[in-house]
């Protein structure tokens, strides 16, 4: 079942941001997706499919706002590493 998510704004809020509409609904999208990501709340394919992109675009994307493509932690990290190096 599909849901929506409205988000009241006026004209002057597209004015201070200096964005047409279209172009600000898909960036405020595109950062609830991102924060959901990089807080660990939602799997990169979820995370892109929320804001209609592809993952690997997504993620690729996400520098752009300040978001690291990875959301390991460090202790993730470290068993990645030691995975990586073998035994």
């Amino acid at each position: 079942m599909a849901h929506t998510l409205q988000i009241e704004y006026d004209d002057a809020l597209l004015l201070d941001v200096a964005m047409p509409r279209e172009e600000f609904e898909r960036e405020a999208v595109f950062l609830l997706a991102a924060k959901l990501y990089e807080r660990g709340r939602l799997p990169s394919g979820p995370a892109a499919r929320l804001c209609g992109m592809e993952r690997v675009a997504f993620l690729l994307a996400l520098p752009r706002v300040g978001v690291s493509m990875t959301n390991l932690k460090a202790e993730d990290l470290d068993i990645e590493l030691d995975f990586a190096h073998g035994p």
